[in-house]
């Protein structure tokens, strides 16, 4: 019985055979994270960025403070350059190629290196969120804005933190050695 069961297995042509090592396998929780489930994070990733973006740009004037914390506020600002709004003159479309570049690579490296799907797919999903931004109003809206004092580091929003939390995660993993990456 058990040999006809897994003679049926073997020949399945179930979407989900493919997401499996081998087609004697059955369908575990590893064999999905390495399947689809790193592009269902990203997806959960550029929603949640989007639908935040969507929250401030709606009630939120440009330039204005709401005070959340002593060290925490929610502001609107409309970023046209990179990364704490530098490298402004390069222009929007510079930004949208690199970006479409960069989530055709990552989605390449989410299907390619195992060991960093996690990193690579909150990079995808922040990817994806500015790039959309930036097609959408010619700018990324950024919201978040901590401070100490007077000191206020450069507001960002959803799509930078999951950025940020990949590109670390790609680095502990590089420095542990438990990646494939190449140089």
């Amino acid at each position: 019985m058990k040999r006809l069961l897994g003679e049926v297995v073997k020949s399945s042509t179930s979407p989900l055979h493919r997401f499996t090592d081998s087609p004697n396998k059955s369908l575990t929780s590893e064999s999905l994270f390495s399947g689809f489930c790193p592009f269902i994070i990203a997806l959960f990733v550029f929603i949640l960025d989007q639908f935040t973006k969507y929250l401030v740009k709606s009630y939120v004037s440009p330039h204005e403070i709401i005070r959340v914390l002593s060290f925490f506020n929610i502001v609107y600002v409309e970023n046209i350059g990179s990364a704490f709004g530098m490298f402004k003159s390069l222009g929007n479309i510079f930004f949208i190629i690199v970006a479409i570049l960069a989530v055709v690579f990552v989605s390449i490296f989410i299907i390619k290196d195992e060991g960093n799907r996690l990193g690579f797919s909150l990079i995808l999903g922040g990817a994806i969120g500015n790039l959309t931004d930036r097609i959408v109003h010619g700018y990324v809206i950024d919201f978040l804005d901590f401070y100490v004092g007077r000191l206020h580091w450069p507001a960002f929003n959803i799509a930078d933190s999951a950025l940020t939390v990949g590109i670390f995660i790609l680095m502990i993993n590089l420095l542990k050695g438990t990646t494939s990456l190449k140089a």
